[in-house]
């Protein structure tokens, strides 16, 4: 089993060695950060712990962050990857129900137990607009269309032709995966929100998907 762990990054230096850390026992060869044009230490803290660091010069955004990533590891043969954001939202130790899970589908989603209780009401209104829509254009059920936790075969990397480059890369990847019939399933997990602004812009980030949806309907 050859899984490649994904970390897009911008400047998170406060979180990237908190999370890191938490793969000290997995082969350093296997974990992937994009430092994404970040302007603090997030590099410098990466380099030491001696994960593979692969940079952009400047902010391209989270979409195209894991495109750099997963032509990595389609090139250096890795069988999938888990992607997990840097910012400490996830639980780095629910990879292994991914793991035990990643034959059962082709994209394993890591959904939220969403409530008004436990996520900001915009994020709340926002996902279950998202994932309504990606449902219905990708002709699967997907629960939670804008979590970044997620298992992707190395199939899906190969054969879905990425074209978005910001968050909208991640609701594009399922909607053409499930319209080429790939099977999209679906993990459990547990989520901490974290008082750091969120990279998210809701204005021009809704355009981008919205633009993204109109798309893929011709398509």
């Amino acid at each position: 089993m050859k899984i490649a762990i994904v970390i897009p990054a911008y400047n998170e230096e406060k979180n990237i060695a908190e999370l890191l850390n938490h793969f000290k026992n997995y082969p350093r060869e296997g974990i992937i950060v994009v430092d994404d044009g970040s302007r603090d230490k997030t590099s410098v803290i990466v380099e030491r712990f001696g994960a593979i660091l692969l940079k952009h010069k400047e902010n391209l955004g989270k979409g195209m962050a894991h495109r750099t990533a997963f032509e990595y590891a389609i090139k250096n043969g890795f069988e999938g990857v888990i992607t997990i954001d840097a910012d400490g939202q996830h639980m780095p130790q629910e990879i292994e129900n991914f793991i035990k899970e990643k034959d059962s589908a082709d994209i394993l989603v890591g959904t939220r137990r969403m409530t008004l209780a436990n996520m900001p009401l915009i994020r709340y209104f926002t996902n279950k607009v998202t994932s309504l829509t990606v449902s219905l254009i990708a002709s699967q059920r997907v629960f939670d269309s804008q979590s970044g936790f997620r298992y992707i075969s190395s199939e899906v990397l190969r054969k879905v032709p990425l074209r978005t480059g910001r968050f909208q890369t991640e609701s594009e990847i399922l909607i053409k995966a499930g319209r080429m019939g790939f099977k999209i399933g679906c993990v459990p997990i547990s989520t901490v929100y974290r008082e750091e602004k969120s990279h998210i812009n809701p204005f021009s980030d809704t355009c981008r998907f919205i633009g993204l949806a109109c798309r893929s309907l011709f398509e």
